[in-house]
């Protein structure tokens, strides 16, 4: 995907089209002193900054094997995934991530480690993966889930995996592992998939 066809994507995705303090419609401009067009109430003057979403997440382990949902819900409906989802206000990263497993998986997991930073700048997202223990084996479905299961390296269901993010975290747990050593891995994945 071009630049061009990048920028028009992701402009495509921006939500804000009314102000949330007065109701008035937005427009796209500059304000004074800064150089990047926001959403701007075109009658009480309230900017409406739209900044990238949060999506935190974990590496469930229990005896050297990981735990993945088959995802209940769109995108990616029926793929498998890390528990992983939405930063809520008023919690820590640490915090999201452990809510998001109980959410999806109905697990319990402690002594996270941050582990996986990757800019997905295509959608507005940043995704943070943390590594951590499962505290027991009482796990089951949530609601965006259609079933939960613990892998093995040579089980993990690769093809059908639901995001590139969880793909690229796993790699690094794989190869981390496989060295003795987990380290913590950044990157950006600047272009969406080829259909």
């Amino acid at each position: 995907m071009s630049p061009a066809n990048i920028h028009a994507l992701s402009a495509h995705r921006q939500q804000i089209r009314f102000c949330t303090h007065c109701g008035n419609e937005v427009l796209r401009r500059a304000p004074p002193g800064d150089s990047r067009e926001r959403a701007t109430c075109s009658a009480c003057g309230v900017i409406h900054y739209e900044n990238p979403k949060l999506v935190v997440g974990c590496i469930p382990v229990w005896e050297g094997k990981v735990l993945l949902c088959r995802r209940a819900i769109e995108p990616r409906y029926g793929f498998w995934t890390l528990p992983a989802g939405f930063m809520e206000n008023g919690e820590s990263t640490a915090e999201g991530a452990a809510r998001e497993t109980v959410e999806e998986a109905g697990a319990r997991v402690h002594d996270l480690q941050a582990f996986a930073l990757i800019d997905v700048p295509y959608v507005h997202q940043v995704h943070l993966y943390f590594i951590a223990k499962l505290t027991d084996l009482d796990f089951s479905s949530g609601e965006e889930s259609l079933e939960t299961r613990l892998y093995a390296e040579n089980e993990i269901p690769w093809d059908d995996l639901s995001f590139r993010t969880v793909i690229e975290t796993l790699k690094h747990f794989f190869a981390d592992r496989a060295r003795g050593a987990f380290g913590f891995h950044r990157e950006t994945l600047a272009y969406p998939p080829r259909p």
